[in-house]
């Protein structure tokens, strides 16, 4: 019997067993896909649709040939569970399986690659074999920080969700401790959760759901209640939460084509209230932290360092005119690395960014707009682009705010706090130059404005040690250098020193009767 007769022979057998044992798993019991379990898993949990799946695959044809391997390749196959990355006898399958599992999958062509087949390796209505082990299984990163992980037990209807403002109704139960501290269903406005005690991460994961999913959050403590906790549920600070959502409906906000110029104007100054209340929430803990950590300490945020603060209080009423005193003090706090946001005021900035961001998205490309219209969209704007500024600068995010700034100076080019602000990103992101210019230039625009003396004195101190620091550092190189060059120097006139005396000893030798 040749190889091909052996390889062909096993193949039917194959194929003839799960034929007759394998278990029907097809959503329809049409048989279009059948498993045999060969070793079980080593725990309980199966993979759920979305969760990002590690599997070793054998693929052969019905009468035994292979046509692909992953252990040919030494390489595991990752892919997305349940979004159509593969054939859908896989997405089928390998959702029955358990971690450390290996099954073999004799799959239809209507669940394989049905009358197209795959060329040149997969025929037309080819029936496929499988042999495959589940490696490991992992949530979906939504945001691809880890901030929270989804994973889908039911999936939704239809391709639309919700968007920024649209008003949804969920139900949902969140976890922390081994105990169920929230139960209910809600309606509200997505970007707004916070008015209903519900954390920002689910007004981020809601973008991503469909109407009738009911998916499982895992929310690290950026995404839930931070540093504050939620006293009123019994959740410490820095607490990772689990919610249990459905969403039972959702109507979707207008988007900005399907809005007029008047709708858009009368919607900005509504979201830029929203927005602002936000922001003033976040950053009244800012203030009461200047004046009273202690107090602060005991609602369960973390003040900070209390070398820093007399200096940070002593600034705080320098400058209240133009550019204001949490410009400067925050400013200050960041950048002497003093001050810590708490994760609870990050999620207020966050909400903040959403309610400025709509603005930006209805009336950044308006065109054909009145003198009056005009003016009235450059302001909002004009406010939008220095209040994210604001936000991203607390939130860390110094190339956005840069970003926002430059917008807002296009806009309006001699304003104060677009300069100011684009100052600090600049100076927080260390380039030292750029951001002693924008102060500069506010001195230009407020010659009064203390704040941007005391920050370009901030710049020439950093500049000095940036360059103190870069003179220890290429000293050190080139003293290295140096010695580097001197024992290569060394070596070779020792070698030199060498060859000239064997060179000399050779010439003194007597030459020997009868040889050259």
């Amino acid at each position: 019997m040749t190889t091909d007769e052996a390889t062909k022979n096993e193949g039917e057998v194959q194929t003839a067993a799960l034929a007759e044992q394998g278990e029907d798993i097809t959503p329809n019991q049409d048989r279009g896909v059948l498993k045999i379990v060969k070793r079980p898993g080593n725990e309980e949990k199966s993979p759920m649709i979305g969760d990002k799946v590690y599997v070793h695959y054998k693929g052969k044809l019905a009468n035994g040939k292979k046509f692909d391997s992953s252990r040919d390749r030494n390489e595991p196959f990752i892919f997305s569970l349940g979004k159509g990355q593969v054939i859908k006898a896989w997405d089928i399958g390998v959702a029955t399986m358990k971690k450390g599992e290996i099954c073999h999958l004799l799959c239809k062509p209507e669940y394989a690659y049905g009358s197209a087949g795959s060329v040149p390796k997969i025929p037309s209505n080819a029936t496929l074999f499988f042999e495959i082990e589940l490696l490991d299984f992992k949530g979906e990163d939504l945001f691809e920080d880890g901030g929270i992980i989804r994973r889908i037990k039911r999936k939704g209807e239809g391709y639309s969700n919700p968007n920024e403002g649209a008003t949804v109704e969920i139900h949902l139960e969140g976890f922390y401790g081994g105990r169920i501290f929230d139960c209910r269903d809600v309606t509200f406005i997505v970007g707004e959760g916070e008015d209903h005690d519900i954390p920002i991460g689910i007004d981020k994961a809601l973008e991503k759901m469909q109407r009738e999913e009911y998916c499982i959050l895992y929310l690290g403590p950026r995404y839930g209640f931070g540093d504050a906790g939620k006293p009123k549920f019994g959740i410490k600070a820095n607490a990772e939460l689990v919610y249990e959502v459905t969403l039972k409906s959702f109507e979707k906000a207008k988007e900005s084509w399907e809005m007029d110029t008047k709708e858009k104007l009368e919607q900005a100054a509504i979201v830029k209230e929203k927005g602002t209340v936000y922001f003033k929430r976040a950053s009244y803990q800012v203030v009461l932290a200047c004046k009273h950590p202690a107090l602060l300490a005991s609602r369960g945020v973390s003040p900070w360092n209390p070398e820093k603060r007399e200096m940070a209080v002593e600034r705080e009423g320098q400058e209240r005119s133009t550019v204001s005193h949490l410009d400067q003090a925050n400013a200050e706090f960041i950048s002497s690395g003093s001050l810590v946001f708490p994760s609870s005021q990050e999620s207020k900035y966050m909400q903040a960014v959403i309610q400025y961001g709509k603005i930006v998205s209805w009336l950044e490309m308006e065109y054909g707009l009145s003198e009056r219209e005009s003016k009235e969209a450059e302001s909002f704007l004009l406010a939008a682009f220095l209040n994210l500024a604001m936000c991203y600068l607390k939130l860390r995010e110094y190339i956005k705010a840069v970003e926002c700034c430059d917008k807002a100076l296009g806009l309006d080019q001699v304003n104060e706090k677009g300069l100011y602000r684009r100052g600090e990103a600049r100076l927080l992101m260390n380039e030292f130059e750029l951001a002693k210019c924008d102060f500069q230039k506010v001195l230009d625009v407020n010659p009064q404005n203390k704040a941007a003396k005391t920050q370009i004195t901030v710049c020439q101190k950093k500049m000095k040690e940036h360059n103190e620091r870069d003179r220890r550092i290429y000293a050190n190189m080139f003293k290295k250098f140096a010695e580097r060059d001197a024992k290569e120097a060394s070596r070779a006139v020792g070698e030199s020193e060498v060859e000239k005396a064997t060179c000399e000893e050779g010439l003194k030798a007597p030459v020997t009767e009868g040889k050259v």
